[in-house]
């Protein structure tokens, strides 16, 4: 099966202009995601890696880094539509396509790879995305975190088969006499969402010709949009060290917690 590795990279962010290229620890932000998909693309056979941009300071920064750059329209309302753009560019006999997004510089390598073997797995997949269990202490830097970038973050809610039934910028699920679940497990009930997307690539289409979601609409989430339209998102589990769960990067105050993390990891 013919697979691409997309990485969409906006320049213009409206919360934080100019993110991709913001550096982590004296390494681009986009550096990073790049080199999570190569050591991906180590373990898959027959993948292309790229990176797709609306603006030219990015694919710049493409070719000194090393990695193809993919001009995409102004246009792309989501990242996903941003993604298919660029497959379409790239290559029509691509079947998947996994879309890393480029301001998730700890995304952990067997994300993708664990994505890429359940589809093939399971050729019922049509969407795939991997969620994080937050130990209690991670929940309790999640709400801290969310008082300062309430829309830092998005939780998850699952069936037992694994299957998203919901995505929110909320914390979900309220948790009913907390103390007693904290004493129980070192894990709270609450799944954190990693904000990768694999799709077959019809699916994809589907999904980017359908109108925005009411909720999608409300919630800011795109994945919101699959749900309200009856298309099923499977889940993977990731199990990640200690403090990684909340790395994404979605405004300039989280370049601080993400260099706090860096330190961590170095003083590990």
């Amino acid at each position: 099966m013919k697979t691409a590795i997309i990485i969409p990279a906006r320049y213009a962010s409206t919360r934080f202009p100019g993110k991709p290229l913001t550096l982590i620890g004296g390494q681009s932000m986009l550096s990073r995601v790049v080199d999570i998909a190569r050591q991906a693309a180590d373990n898959i056979d027959d993948i292309e890696i790229a990176v797709a941009t609306e603006d030219q300071r990015i694919l710049d920064h493409c070719d000194k880094i090393g990695v193809r750059g993919i001009m995409t329209s102004d246009n792309c309302a989501t990242g996903s539509d941003r993604v298919l753009e660029a497959v379409e560019k790239l290559d029509s006999n691509i079947e998947f396509v996994l879309g890393l997004q480029g301001d998730a510089p700890f995304t952990p390598v067997d994300a993708p790879v664990k994505m890429l073997k359940a589809i093939q797995d399971n050729p019922d997949i049509q969407v795939i995305t991997p969620v994080i269990r937050l130990r209690w202490n991670e929940l309790d830097k999640l709400r801290e975190s969310k008082k300062i970038t309430p829309f830092s973050g998005t939780t998850a809610i699952l069936n037992a088969d694994g299957r998203a039934m919901w995505f929110s910028k909320n914390i979900i699920p309220a948790i009913r006499k907390e103390e007693t679940w904290r004493e129980a497990d070192e894990f709270s009930p609450v799944h954190q969402h990693i904000g990768l997307y694999g799709y077959r690539v019809e699916t994809l289409k589907k999904f980017t010709s359908l109108p925005e979601g009411h909720y999608e609409k409300l919630e800011g989430l795109e994945q919101l949009r699959l749900i309200e339209n009856n298309i099923p998102i499977h889940t993977i589990k990731l199990d990640v060290d200690a403090g990684l769960a909340q790395a994404g990067i979605d405004s300039p105050e989280d370049v601080q917690r993400a260099e706090d993390i860096l330190k961590e990891i170095a003083n590990a």
